[in-house]
């Protein structure tokens, strides 16, 4: 049987990182993308070239909808999903609390928080055993910015990433018993164009003095580690978030 897994806004950083990794290891992979379908292609090109097989798909994750058609055109073309990786995420510029607005809270709780929410439910009904599925995997992104909170530039996004660590451990244990594990990675600061959305596309040099490393992350060193979250390896871990972030 085929390993099936859809990574979430996989069109680029850590997303299109884990799809290339996970590729490699084995699985066919549906590259979910919003908007840069361009990114997408290549994504999947390139997996392509190393002799794997990935399709790209379009679908916003805060629509039901959408995310339904992502989960089935992935199963109709390799078979039952499998695994799921909940990256898509998003962030706006710098601000302080009592500068938001509500149109800004729904856009980044809509895909940080409702999106992750609705494709771990998708998951859920198509892998658990309750439901005659043969069992899977969804490993989440979060962020350390959920235990740190980024005052002064966005405690929304960082609130957003909270919820992820507290879906990440109550789906867990909810579905321990109906053979699907649940984990998270809490990457800190890596080097992708997240940054430049915050508008401060710099912000990897400005804060690596005060990781203990010494400097940003890689998109890749993040991935590795989810791609061993899914695999066999992590067979009896469930429940835990694991920080990839030079130790800030």
């Amino acid at each position: 049987m085929n390993r099936v897994l859809i990574v979430t806004g996989a069109s680029r950083g850590i997303g299109a990182a884990t799809a290339r990794l996970a590729a490699m290891a084995g699985y066919h992979v549906g590259v979910n993308y919003r908007n840069d379908e361009a990114a997408a292609r290549e994504v999947v090109a390139q997996i392509e070239r190393t002799g794997g097989q990935a399709l790209a798909v379009r679908g916003d994750v805060s629509d039901e909808g959408n995310v339904a058609h992502l989960f089935e055109l992935v199963g109709a073309t390799y078979g039952p999903v499998s695994a799921l990786v909940n990256n898509a995420g998003m962030l706006e510029r710098q601000a302080r609390v009592d500068e938001l607005d509500a149109a800004r809270l729904r856009r980044v709780l809509g895909t940080n928080v409702i999106g992750s929410f609705l494709c771990a439910g998708e998951a859920v009904r198509r892998m658990s055993t309750r439901h005659g599925g043969s069992g899977g995997v969804i490993v989440n992104v979060s962020s350390r910015a959920a235990v740190l909170g980024s005052p002064g530039e966005y405690v929304d996004y960082a609130a957003s990433k909270g919820a992820i660590d507290t879906l990440t451990v109550g789906l867990a244990r909810e579905v321990a018993g109906e053979g699907i594990r649940v984990n998270s990675v809490r990457p800190g600061i890596i080097d992708t164009s997240i940054h430049a959305s915050g508008g401060e596309p710099g912000r990897v040099a400005r804060v690596a003095p005060s990781v203990p490393l010494g400097r940003g992350g890689t998109p890749e060193e993040v991935a590795r580690a989810i791609v061993w979250l899914l695999s066999d390896e992590a067979s009896y871990v469930t429940g835990t978030i694991l920080d990839v972030s030079g130790g800030r």
